[in-house]
């Protein structure tokens, strides 16, 4: 009888826990499917029944959102943007995660606390006083070189996202590399290997998967930012986000929306196939070991 009571229970655990599924996964898919066929949408259709299939593929929204909205310059912006700080962002955390995690130095307890405690900061909150500073700096640029760059550059822009994502970055990498066993370093000693060569061709090789949880982490944060980089970028170099807003705000006054839901396609899409490409990798890095496949 006992058993019979705790296999019913399990059932409507089960029960439970896919009904909450299925809810998640609808509410996250109908939104997404209905941008994608309202990109496709000419602009009549929507005064008729917003919620109707597309008649045809109206490929002309996107034709629009790149020449007329100028989101082809924008996307390629991001994708600089992105790209960059990803390369700034693994130079630098990967040889200080190994560090602080394989190390103990003077001082190594402090920095750890100091990259812990990051995690606990907004970014939102500290844009005004980057750009601030950043500000100064162009004035300081100005007044004795006659032209200032930290402003409205995609370079220093880089450099400041690279720069918020390291506490994140770090602390997740360096709990990847104290499961990792020592005896693989021990055999690179042995067969004459130093500590940078160690690093380079054993260990970070070893934590690829995490690394590749770091790159999708940190592609989607960079991608979809705004406020840093419409604060930073107040000139012509926006990236999508910024853009996409631009394209919304003009839109909606125009009653364009067929055009204003391509763009929003072209900000969704590249995060769409990198998240299909490295799904199966995606909790991988935060699990496995090195003594694991």
């Amino acid at each position: 009888m006992k058993k019979i009571k705790n296999m019913s229970v399990d059932k409507l655990y089960r029960l439970f826990i896919y009904m909450a599924l299925i809810t998640l996964a609808v509410t996250i898919f109908v939104p997404v499917a209905w941008v994608f066929l309202a990109s496709i949408k000419e602009n009549a259709e929507f005064y008729n029944n917003p919620w109707a299939t597309p008649k045809g593929f109206y490929f002309q929204n996107f034709i629009d959102a790149f020449q007329k909205a100028s989101m082809g310059t924008y996307l390629l912006n991001s994708f600089m943007v992105t790209a960059l700080s990803l390369v700034i962002l693994l130079i630098v955390a990967l040889p200080a995660a190994y560090v602080l995690a394989r190390y103990t130095f003077k001082g190594s307890k402090l920095m750890n606390t100091f990259f812990k405690a990051g995690l606990f900061i907004n970014v939102n909150y500290i844009v005004v006083p980057i750009f601030l500073m950043l500000l100064k700096g162009d004035t300081f640029l100005r007044t004795y070189f006659g032209e200032g760059f930290l402003l409205d550059n995609l370079f220093v822009l880089s450099i400041v996202y690279a720069a918020t994502a390291l506490p994140f970055t770090i602390y997740l990498l360096s709990s990847y590399f104290q499961t990792l066993p020592t005896t693989f370093e021990e055999a690179a000693f042995i067969d004459g290997a130093g500590y940078f060569k160690t690093m380079i061709q054993i260990m970070i090789p070893m934590a690829r998967p995490s690394i590749i949880t770091i790159i999708l982490f940190n592609f989607l944060a960079f991608w979809n930012e705004y406020i840093i980089a419409l604060t930073l970028i107040p000139g012509k170099n926006k990236t999508l986000p910024v853009g996409l807003m631009n394209l919304m705000a003009a839109q909606k006054s125009a009653a364009n929306y067929g055009q204003m839901y391509a763009g929003m396609v072209i900000v969704m899409l590249p995060t769409l196939i990198l998240y299909v490409l490295v799904q199966k990798k995606l909790t991988q890095g935060m699990s496995l070991g090195g003594l694991k496949d």
